[in-house]
């Protein structure tokens, strides 16, 4: 089965380039599937990591930012994955078939 694990925060107004940095320095003990950053306006940063695991198992995730780097406390979520459809990746493997 395939885990998600969402981590998203959101900076104090301007220190979104510096939690953006912060996020990607962070090592985790072992080494997801995947592993994709995002921002958004307003100084967000989404870290999505994927894991072949089950859906309750422990899992190593980004931690809390220390200091005044963010608004508020880190929104975390779990998902497991349903398939995969559509996207450039289809035509490719069509086309590798």
């Amino acid at each position: 089965m395939t885990v998600a694990l969402m981590w998203e925060a959101r900076a104090v107004e301007g220190r979104g380039d510096e939690l953006l940095a912060w996020a990607r320095a962070q090592e985790l003990p072992r080494a997801p599937l995947r592993r994709e950053t995002f921002r958004a306006p307003r100084d967000r940063v989404l870290v999505i990591t994927w894991w072949d695991a089950a859906y309750d198992a422990e899992l190593p995730e980004l931690p809390e930012p220390t200091g005044d780097l963010v608004t508020r406390a880190v929104h975390r979520w779990r998902f497991e994955s349903a398939g995969v459809s559509g996207g450039r990746d289809d035509g490719a493997a069509a086309s590798r078939s």
